[in-house]
Parts: C-alpha cells; structure tokens; sequence
C-alpha cells in the first residue's frame, strides 16, 4: 500500500500529535518504565510521525525503533526528518543514531510489503508494536493475521488515530449525511490489504487481540480542527473526502459540487487509541 505524500503527512502532523489520549500514553509509558531499553517496530511508519510523538512519552533512555513501510520514498524522507528533528544525528550503515535530550534512538528501516513480509517486518521479540493512523485501510484478515504474530511474539501493542467513523464539518451542509455514508462505503474498498474493515478498524482490533487473550484499553483521540492553524487541514481534508465520495458514484455531482463551495471553518474526525497487552 502507498499514495501518501510525504507533504500530507506533514500537514496533519501537529494535529495527529496533540489529538493522541494522553492517558493511554502514559499507560504505555508507565508499562516499560523498569526498563533502561526499549524496543520497538512502526508499522506504516510515513515520515516518521509516530516516533517523533512517542519517543517523547517514554521514558526509556534507549530506545530501538524499527521504521517499516511499503514506500521507499516515505522511508528517505522520515530518515530526513528524523536527523532534522533530533538534538544529534549520525546516519551509519545500519540506520540512524539519533540523541535527543537524554535519550539516544537507534531507528532502522525497513522497507517491506505487511502483506508478504508481515514476519520479516516484526522481527524476532519487539517489546511494542506501534502504528499511527493505520488500521481503517487494512481487512479484517489482515488484523488478525497481525494480532496472531503480535501475540506469538508476546509484544505489547499500542496504535493511535485509527479512524473511528465520526465526521462533522463546520458549517454543516444538509449533503453531509450524505456524503459520509459515501465515504464509508469507500473506505471498505481494497487500499492493498483486501477488502478494508474502515470506520469497524477499532472494533475489529479489539476483537483480533482478545482472542488471543490480551487485555485491551481503548480511548477518544479526535482531531478537533477549530483553530486558524488548522485551516490548512482543513482545507486539504475537505476536497479529498469529496474526492473520495465522487469515487463511489453514489452522490450525484450537483450535490458534490454544492458541498465543496462552502468555506469550511472547522471538522471534527473521530479517532480511537487501543492499547493491547498480554493478559
């Protein structure tokens, strides 16, 4: 799977950070605090988002980060963004070692199809599996197949931001009923995983762990997009929702059309954080 920009990815970056439940953060954190390292694989890692916001919740001094995705673009610009980022960094044959504040972060990067390589990408023992935004693009099938391997592996699991199903524009649009049922009709459409789960991600998560027995938590993690900053967002997540929904012919264009000329001021998209750990 691929087709996000690296510029996508950075716009929305602020907002995916601050919307994280801090509560469920600091469970993680709290769960490998006796520990002086850390291990940790990034699934559909992008530009490197989720270690940026997560390092920064745990308190482990060393920490071993594992970046995987599909596109080799994404991962030369998250090794960019990453040596940016960081207080310190030195690139070496095996990836970058990064130090920032008292932490040093060694990442190594891994380019990989989860569909063919699901094991390669996990590697032996992670202590965490972790992944931003993720899950609503994957089937049902494929989550299980990653709970099971998570499972055998006896590694705690954590993912942020997956799409939950709630979506409210600002100001409302009487098409806007409409359109979201569009859309959720193409979210359940093959994104390289089969048939995707969509706004069902957070639920059929939680379903994929318990059956292998893990204790899961869950929690609220919304973009609330309100403020002048998040205009930008804004107006890049409208067009593409109504891309999305043109897609599925199931809106006529007139209705489309009218949508898309109202300026929008602010969105609401519903998100869930699951924490999965072994029972």
């Amino acid at each position: 799977m691929s087709g996000f920009s690296k510029e996508w990815l950075s716009l929305r970056e602020a907002a995916d950070h601050r919307s994280r439940c801090d509560v469920l953060a600091r469970q993680v954190s709290e769960r490998f605090a006796h520990q002086d390292q850390i291990s940790i694989v990034d699934l559909g890692c992008g530009t490197g988002s989720n270690l940026r916001c997560t390092s920064r919740v745990l308190t482990n001094l060393r920490q071993h980060w594992t970046l995987v995705d599909y596109d080799p673009k994404l991962l030369a610009a998250a090794s960019d963004k990453l040596s940016a980022w960081a207080d310190r960094a030195i690139k070496d044959e095996a990836g970058l070692i990064l130090t920032k504040g008292r932490k040093t972060i060694t990442v190594a990067f891994r380019q990989a199809d989860l569909t063919q390589h699901l094991d390669l990408a996990l590697g032996d023992k992670p202590d965490l599996v972790t992944a931003s935004a993720f899950f609503d693009l994957c089937s049902a099938a494929f989550i299980n197949k990653l709970a099971k391997a998570v499972a055998a592996r006896g590694s705690v699991f954590y993912t942020v931001l997956t799409y939950n199903g709630e979506q409210r524009w600002t100001p409302a649009h009487v098409a806007d009923d409409a359109l979201s049922r569009a859309f959720h009709a193409h979210q359940i459409t093959d994104k390289g995983f089969g048939g995707s789960v969509g706004p069902r991600a957070p639920a059929a998560l939680s379903e994929a762990f318990k059956a292998h027995r893990y204790e899961i938590a869950e929690a609220d993690s919304p973009w609330r997009l309100i403020n002048p900053e998040d205009q930008r967002l804004i107006d890049e997540l409208a067009p593409g929702f109504a891309g999305a929904v043109r897609e599925t012919k199931t809106v006529d264009a007139a209705t489309i059309d009218a949508w898309l000329k109202i300026s929008r001021t602010g969105a609401h998209v519903g998100h869930t954080d699951t924490l999965a750990v072994p029972g």
